[in-house]
């Protein structure tokens, strides 16, 4: 009876409507039936189990084992604010999860699919409990607190061509990238004139700040409103089309370790203060990320839409997190436990894992989006906040 009375806890925090009531005695039911054994893990490794975390000292947990992580089967009551969050907004960005499944999802993406969209979050968080199952997600060594950051989409402006103060280039990728790895670094790129000659024909559009072309290429995308000879103007998304293969290194860290900012508070308006009140020293900070990414131009039909992640679906603005997918596949839901940056408030709320990045590594571990515009590159400028997550998996699959 610990996860029957674990539901009514849950349940306690969700609308008291007869619909909700229904639903209730029926999952509770389900409740009852003693739990499968052990599956094995996704990654190929024999699942193991794990005495409860809380709860019923006795009990023995369910634990599948992937590459960079373990995850610890647990109740819902567990996780902390669940039933508080509008989880009928998670459905569009799982339904783009579903157009490209995880293994062992199919079943329930055709629910969902099949399904009407949730009547409210009552009824979406009811959905969910019905279909998936919680995770504690850890390192292997068992720490379960690891750490959130923010990504955005830039909007920016530009000209196509070399005009006025607009004299930093967006580059597609030269059609020798693949050939020569690692290509050349950032600083060859920008300061060797024959290169710059040969990489002529690739620029798609021309920046004002240099520090706006490293937001964008960190971020991995951005929206331009381009300017033409005419004065003419267009919004176009600028999607990832592929690096050097040099490792990106943070120039906020470099200042931090050059004594110009104190740790905590390399946020990029500190960084683009420091360099406004530097620009001598602009180019040799810019220079010690050696990484450069090239982009490829999109239409940008429905500016509601996000730019594509790594899963290859659009990505919806704070349900969207990237991950690393040696420890969440893409297209799994997740239940997220931290702080917001600027509010201190709890940020507690599902979100979908569609996207990585380079430096997102590790069990616990997660960079949430945000969308575009200002209000966004605040927030995501400033979040490095400690993370607790629950990964969702259907019932019965490995």
């Amino acid at each position: 009876m610990a996860a029957a009375t674990s539901m009514i806890y849950t349940f306690n925090a969700l609308r008291r409507t007869a619909a909700v009531a229904a639903i209730l005695g029926g999952l509770v039911a389900g409740c009852s039936s003693p739990p499968k054994p052990p599956q094995p893990s996704p990654a190929g490794q024999p699942a193991a189990t794990a005495p409860a975390a809380n709860g019923d000292p006795t009990r023995q947990r369910a634990v599948l084992l992937r590459e960079r992580a373990r995850w610890v089967e647990a109740d819902w009551s567990e996780l902390p604010g669940w039933g508080g969050d509008r989880a009928a907004e998670l459905w569009p960005a799982l339904l783009r999860g579903c157009a490209r499944p995880a293994e062992g999802w199919a079943e329930v993406c055709a629910q969902a699919k099949s399904n009407a969209a949730p009547a409210d979050d009552a009824q979406a968080s009811l959905w969910l409990m019905q279909h998936l199952r919680p995770y504690r997600v850890e390192s292997h060594q068992g720490e379960a607190v690891g750490l959130l950051t923010g990504y955005f989409e830039p909007m920016l402006e530009a000209t196509r061509r070399p005009q006025a103060s607009f004299q930093v280039p967006v580059h597609a990728a030269p059609a020798d990238l693949m050939q020569r790895r690692p290509y050349f670094t950032r600083q060859q790129i920008e300061s060797d004139a024959a290169l710059r000659a040969r990489l002529k024909a690739h620029e798609l559009a021309f920046l004002e700040d240099p520090l706006d072309l490293l937001v964008l290429q960190i971020q991995g995308s951005g929206r331009l409103r381009v300017s033409d000879a005419s004065g003419r103007t267009q919004w176009v998304r600028m999607a990832f089309a592929g690096h050097n293969d040099h490792p990106y290194q943070s120039i906020g860290k470099a200042l931090i370790e050059r004594g110009e900012l104190r740790a905590g508070e390399a946020s990029w308006p500190l960084i683009r203060d420091w360099l406004r009140r530097n620009p001598a020293l602009a180019k040799e900070l810019l220079w010690s990320n050696p990484r450069y990414v090239f982009f490829r131009e999109e239409a940008l039909p429905d500016p509601a839409i996000g730019p594509r992640g790594a899963q290859g679906v659009a990505l919806t603005p704070g349900r969207s997190i990237a991950v690393d997918r040696a420890s969440i596949p893409y297209g799994t839901p997740v239940w997220l436990d931290a702080t917001e940056p600027l509010s201190k408030q709890p940020l507690r709320k599902l979100a979908m894992a569609q996207d990585t990045g380079s430096a997102i590594t590790g069990a616990v571990r997660a960079d949430y989006f945000w969308g575009w515009g200002g209000e966004a590159e605040q927030q995501a400028g400033r979040m490095k906040q400690p993370l607790r997550l629950w990964a969702l998996w259907p019932v019965g699959a490995m």
